[in-house]
């Protein structure tokens, strides 16, 4: 997989958290720069996990589904992507609001923690299916936990004045780019092996 493939995985990944990370922007009202790096410090770290953990687990299956591995790293793909772009279109997701800054730090960690978890659940099969490929998967985690802590910060910074519609026509964007991605890693392994064996 080519570097600028890993770098829009790693775009592609982090748009669900960059929406969502709107919504908290707007949320806080006037957030500080310090909340906005601690956002996307917390969002980027659990987005660098997740796809770490994905492959792992589809490390474990590679030696039984090795002949059809562009097939499910097409789906797999496929499907978020799909996924994503049905939620861009789709009405916004309810989601806890984030508590003022300086106001109860500890559960507004745990919400950030579990707002950045619900949005990596993404990244953890792009893991499963980037197993079944000739990757470094340290370095697409770094790239994706690199793009979403770049993506939030922005978005909670921004979320005021961007509103729902950026957040949302990011995600489908990065729909797109997933099942591009997911298209060019079927029909390179087609291309360069036979249709029947």
């Amino acid at each position: 997989m080519s570097p600028f493939s890993i770098l829009l995985i790693g775009l592609a990944m982090s748009t669900d958290a960059f929406a969502a990370a709107i919504g908290k922007g707007v949320a806080m009202g006037r957030p500080r720069l310090s909340d906005a790096l601690r956002t996307g410090l917390i969002f980027g770290v659990i987005e660098a996990i997740t796809p770490v953990l994905g492959w792992l687990l589809g490390k474990a299956a590679a030696v039984y589904v090795q002949a059809w591995d562009h097939w499910i790293a097409f789906a797999l793909l496929l499907g978020l992507g799909l996924h994503m772009i049905a939620n861009g279109f789709g009405k916004e997701d309810e989601e806890p609001d984030a508590p003022a800054a300086g106001n109860g730090n500890a559960r507004s960690f745990w919400l950030l923690a579990l707002t950045g978890l619900a949005t990596s659940i993404d990244a953890a099969a792009i893991g499963v299916g980037l197993a079944f490929l000739e990757v470094h998967i340290g370095i697409v985690a770094l790239v994706i936990g690199l793009c979403t802590f770049a993506m939030v910060t922005v978005g909670v910074l921004l979320g005021s004045k961007l509103g729902e519609m950026a957040g949302k026509r990011a995600e489908v964007l990065g729909g797109i780019v997933l099942i591009v991605i997911g298209a060019g890693i079927l029909y390179e392994h087609l291309g360069h092996a036979p249709i029947a064996s």
